[in-house]
């Protein structure tokens, strides 16, 4: 949207809300995440990590990414300082599945890619098909092996363009992984599109609305067309082709699409201001329009990503 959304934010002026983070894990694994898998495979489409590639995925929370790249053979590292529940989770994901098990989530039909330039070319450890994976709680720097050789892809899958500053917090994140990778190694970044091709949109400004006078720390923005490119630029990596990745946003039911929603930490501010009694009810009549006669709830949304390259 996290996100995707960003998970596991808390508002930086009043009081934190209080949640159960094992039950918000569990519903952003369950319940959210999934909705990014078309985003994750158009990038493993266009760069084809396999065996001999060595992946280090910032902010990876319970680890669906790094999953489906270990299916493909890569050797995975995973970092992420925020959320131990979710950290624990990716354990225990990368730990029990066998490459090709069933239960990945596929891509939803529908859900191509749009291609906008040339195609470029604490840890715990389990045997995967291409390596092992691994999953760190701190910072990029603490997932470094000085035995092991240098990463060669880097992946920010968490999407930028929806929370004020994240594109300060991802462009910190760079600053300590692209040292630990090779010259030329492929990083990926991913944000929101426009906000008139994302129907989540018009939900996410219940949070904003609800979240004043706290909307200056913490709140929903809208994505910019260049915020990618101007972090790539400011941590001095090289542009090297983007796309846009159709990512609808499909549940069960309203309460389903509640939970998935809120797991994401997005609507915390709106909480702290307004409690979650307003929350809940807001949350539910933004929700309504997109509503099927069957009671599933589908929000189509458009996602960009932007590869670029360590000089």
């Amino acid at each position: 949207m996290t996100p995707t959304l960003v998970r596991q934010h808390t508002p930086h002026a009043g009081a934190a809300p209080r949640v159960d983070l094992r039950a918000r894990a569990r519903d952003w694994s369950e319940i959210q995440e999934r909705m990014l898998v078309p985003l994750y495979e158009a990038v493993y489409e266009r760069l084809d990590p396999g065996d001999g590639t060595r992946m280090l995925g910032l902010e990876c929370g319970s680890g669906l990414a790094l999953l489906m790249a270990a299916a493909r053979g890569a050797t995975v590292t995973g970092v992420d300082s925020r959320s131990p529940e979710l950290l624990t989770l990716a354990r225990r994901r990368l730990l029990s599945r066998a490459p090709g098990a069933p239960g990945t989530p596929e891509t939803p039909p529908g859900t191509p890619e749009i291609p906008e330039g040339p195609r470029p070319h604490g840890a715990r450890g389990t045997g995967t098909r291409g390596g092992t994976a691994r999953i760190v709680e701190g910072s990029p720097r603490d997932a470094m092996d000085p035995s092991a050789p240098a990463f060669t892809l880097v992946t920010a899958f968490e999407p930028i363009g929806c929370l004020a500053g994240d594109s300060d917090g991802l462009g910190a994140l760079l600053d300590g992984a692209t040292p630990l990778a090779a010259r030329g190694a492929a990083v990926v970044l991913a944000g929101w599109g426009p906000p008139e091709r994302c129907a989540t949109t018009s939900v996410l400004r219940v949070a904003t609305r609800l979240a004043d006078p706290l909307r200056s720390a913490g709140s929903w923005r809208p994505a910019l067309r260049d915020d990618l490119e101007e972090v790539a630029r400011r941590t001095g990596l090289r542009p090297d082709g983007s796309g846009r990745v159709a990512c609808p946003f499909g549940y069960a039911d309203a309460r389903s699409a509640a939970r998935g929603l809120l797991s994401t930490g997005l609507f915390d501010a709106a909480i702290a201001a307004a409690g979650q009694e307003q929350v809940d009810k807001e949350l539910a009549e933004a929700l309504h329009p997109y509503r099927r006669p069957d009671g599933t709830v589908w929000m189509p949304n458009v996602f960009r990503y932007l590869i670029a390259r360590i000089p």
